[in-house]
């Protein structure tokens, strides 16, 4: 099994261009089993490595970084920075994989690209897998992320990028020093500055523009329509909620038990949002839910 991915690129289109997306793929590149594994607001495909080295001997395991994020490229229009660029971006990658069919795993974001694209007609997703992320956002955890979220943070040694990291993803959990090495270090990238190179973070600022930019009533108009997509996702969904979490609310949760169709929900301890899944406790729920009968 490998140790590390394989990088590929597929080119997507958007009102203002076209873009590339970069992937990092896992496993056999002829099993039409395939498991996609969609990161969170500010992260990248490589969260997943942990996940992706447990299930590549059963899936093909693809990896996107989402637009403005890691290896891809950033979008000419930042206010295409949305869920359903998103969706069109993940459908063409689809498309790439020339497979009709693939399992889901989401975390936050990523876990609403996949709603999004679940409740379509004709959707290509059989199982979805929702990491802390639900269609209520707790107003408190939006505006928590909302703060650091494009700032032009930079920083004279990759370890002291590390530190502000470890800082800022505090609700992720308990991790050893080495676990936080491999889940931040791709977030950082070298930048040419005046005094020399320093460190960075690997996104695109303007992710901001669109959060920024959204108000009270879009919230709610957003909201409703995420109800109106979880309701029509058809196929089984577990969602998993980190115990702490302040995004994805406890009642949130069980609304969604309510309203979905085969819908299961489990809670991790000590976390709040969202779980990483490189603890084997963790890995091993992905596991059971997409491999057990």
């Amino acid at each position: 099994m490998s140790s590390s991915p394989r990088l590929g690129f597929v080119q997507c289109i958007s009102p203002a261009g076209l873009h590339r997306m970069a992937y990092h793929e896992w496993g056999d590149p002829a099993n039409p089993r395939v498991l996609m594994c969609v990161h969170g607001l500010t992260r990248t495909g490589r969260d997943f490595d942990t996940v992706a080295r447990a299930l590549s001997g059963d899936y093909r395991v693809i990896c996107p970084d989402v637009a403005g994020r890691g290896r891809s490229e950033w979008l000419a229009d930042p206010r295409r920075y949305i869920v359903p660029q998103y969706v069109s971006d993940m459908v063409t990658l689809i498309a790439r994989l020339n497979v009709e069919q693939v399992d889901w795993f989401g975390t936050s974001m990523g876990g609403l690209i996949g709603m999004g694209l679940a409740s379509l007609p004709k959707s290509p997703i059989r199982k979805l897998l929702l990491n802390d992320v639900g269609p209520r956002l707790a107003p408190q955890a939006v505006e928590r992320i909302g703060a650091y979220l494009g700032l032009p943070v930079r920083f004279k040694t990759f370890e002291e990028g590390l530190a502000y990291l470890q800082t800022i993803s505090a609700s992720f959990g308990r991790h050893t020093p080495e676990q936080w090495r491999e889940l931040n270090g791709a977030i950082l990238k070298p930048v040419q500055a005046a005094e020399g190179m320093e460190w960075g973070l690997h996104y695109d600022p303007a992710l901001a523009v669109p959060f920024k930019e959204t108000t009270p009533e879009m919230v709610q108009a957003g909201e409703a329509a995420l109800w109106a997509m979880f309701a029509a996702i058809q196929g089984p969904t577990l969602v998993v909620r980190g115990a702490q979490s302040d995004l994805l609310l406890r009642e949130t949760m069980a609304e969604m038990q309510a309203r979905g169709k085969q819908v299961s929900t489990v809670e991790v301890p000590d976390v709040g949002h969202a779980p990483t899944f490189i603890d084997p406790a963790q890995v091993a729920i992905a596991r059971d839910f997409f491999l057990g009968t």
